[in-house]
């Protein structure tokens, strides 16, 4: 099962950018953040004309997510008061559209779109420290049904300094602070593991790079789109890339699609492979 994540920056404005590569990489599972349109106005046709269908929680001109799959959606949930019914401060999080899960063949995938923040002095930046803080009740009250869990999207945290092309000069500015690194690690725990990091442990592998300042052409990116996964799911997965060259295409989105295979179901074989490698 390949699953992948994608930031697309408005997804009426990049549709046909979408649809070139669902048919080049036939992934089963996509996530999209920053849709930035109303739900009414997803253009989901488009996706089950390639025979996916889509699940979307959206707003105008701002956020919004959605999963796409060629396999049946089952018990999708929007935003924290899909896991946080009763919690106040989920339902007042929740009016910005950046939360949708869903079960795929009974892995949980949570699809979200972690404010930016702004900068430091900004009002957006506690408000960021507060999402985190609401996104980590979320996924323990999804934890008490024990199902294998997959969490993907744009973080906008470079946890480390290998995640930035200058790590001297932007460790402890927006998307690289302390603050926000701590709350993201409090959110994974030890559940969650960032899968890239388990096929590629260098520096100068970036998802996202600013479209002011060149940082395209020069190559100074951030790695901000992350997945994460449960040990169950780690054990099986194959391979996890940044499809990189999706930046380089006409009008790109900032950001470049990240994907991760997994050997799922596992089959017997896999399940004994599954047991050594934890022994």
């Amino acid at each position: 099962m390949q699953i992948a994540t994608w930031n697309v920056n408005s997804i009426r404005t990049r549709l046909d950018q979408v649809q070139t590569w669902l048919k080049d990489v036939q992934p089963e599972l996509l996530c999209l953040q920053e849709t930035k349109v109303d739900d009414p106005l997803f253009p989901h046709q488009a996706f089950e004309d390639l025979g996916y269908q889509v699940s979307f929680h959206g707003q105008k001109a701002y956020n919004g997510v959605a999963i796409v799959s060629r396999q049946p959606l089952e018990d999708v949930r929007l935003g924290f008061s899909g896991e946080l019914p009763e919690d106040a401060e989920a339902l007042r999080l929740g009016e910005q559209k950046r939360v949708i899960s869903a079960l795929i063949d009974n892995i949980r995938v949570v699809n979200i779109y972690v404010p930016n923040g702004s900068e430091l002095k900004s009002e957006k930046y506690p408000y960021k420290l507060e999402w985190l803080s609401c996104l980590n009740r979320y996924l323990k009250a999804q934890a008490t049904r024990g199902e294998p869990l997959c969490v993907v999207g744009d973080f906008n945290i470079a946890l480390e300094a290998r995640d930035i092309h200058n790590p001297a000069r932007l460790t402890g500015e927006i998307m690289a602070s302390e603050p926000e690194r701590e709350a993201l690690l409090d959110v994974l725990g030890d559940r969650l593991h960032d899968v890239f990091r388990v096929f590629e442990p260098d520096t100068n592998h970036w998802s996202w790079w600013d479209y002011r300042s060149g940082a395209w052409d020069r190559d100074r990116g951030w790695r901000i789109d992350h997945i994460y996964l449960c040990d169950e799911l780690l054990s099986q997965a194959k391979s996890c890339v940044i499809h990189k060259h999706v930046r380089g295409n006409e009008k790109p989105s900032d950001h470049a699609p990240v994907s991760v295979d997994i050997s799922w179901p596992p089959t017997e074989n896999d399940e004994q492979i599954s047991e050594l490698f934890s022994d």
